[in-house]
């Protein structure tokens, strides 16, 4: 069997695998249930690990914002919760849905904070595009350092969530984690992991796929 001919055959397998779910009430599995990536299989998927480590989650808040007259200014409205994380100094991407193209690098300068919103405002590093006023904003949050991995690593089953961890080379164990604040490129994880543990990122699909043909039994794989 070649190796895309098995690989098709792990798709079919997720519906075999359903009645093996209930196996998974403990994610890790024994030394003997790791799952087995050959060097050339690794190379072939383009394999790659990540650890998880301390490092600083960042949330970005898009909303809506309008331009001055002196092009230089934008303003937006803010509910909460969004309203509470937004500070003076925080870096903002804008564009003018009128020119997607065209990215202005902004800063807040003010927010002026009421009841459960807050009215804040950016100032651009260079004038805004003319004729056009209405602009989308990406506020950069800064929520600091948590134990955390790439969102990629992560593989959602309904309420669950899913990582492989690296028990040693080339073999891979199944765990269940818990998570906390998601960011654009990394995910807390607030129990399921030890830092340092090495998390596959790309690749992870075809992990989850070898490990459901492996619970579904022998019969799967025919």
């Amino acid at each position: 069997m070649t190796f895309k001919y098995r690989f098709g055959l792990l798709l079919l397998s997720f519906l075999l695998a359903g009645s093996a779910h209930a196996q998974r009430d403990r994610i890790r599995l024994s030394s003997s249930g790791a799952t087995k990536v050959s060097a050339a299989q690794a190379l072939e998927l383009t394999l790659t690990l990540s650890a998880a480590s301390h490092k600083s989650i960042q949330q970005v808040i898009r909303t809506s914002g309008e331009l001055d007259k002196s092009r230089k200014t934008l303003t937006a409205n803010l509910s909460s919760p969004e309203a509470e994380l937004v500070m003076v100094g925080q870096r903002v991407r804008a564009f003018s849905l009128q020119a997607k193209s065209s990215m202005f690098q902004a800063k807040i300068t003010r927010v002026t904070a009421a009841q459960n919103r807050a009215v804040v405002e950016a100032t651009l590093s260079s004038i805004g595009l003319e004729n056009t006023s209405n602009y989308v904003m990406e506020i950069n949050v800064d929520r600091g350092e948590f134990l955390s991995i790439p969102n990629e690593a992560i593989i959602e089953e309904g309420d669950r969530r899913i990582v492989y961890v690296e028990k040693q080379q080339g073999q891979y164990i199944p765990f269940e984690i818990q998570t906390g604040l998601q960011g654009e490129l990394l995910t807390e994880v607030l129990k399921g992991l030890n830092e340092g543990d090495r998390v596959v990122t790309f690749g992870s699909f075809f992990i989850d796929s070898e490990y459901k043909l492996k619970i579904a039994g022998p019969d799967a794989a025919k």
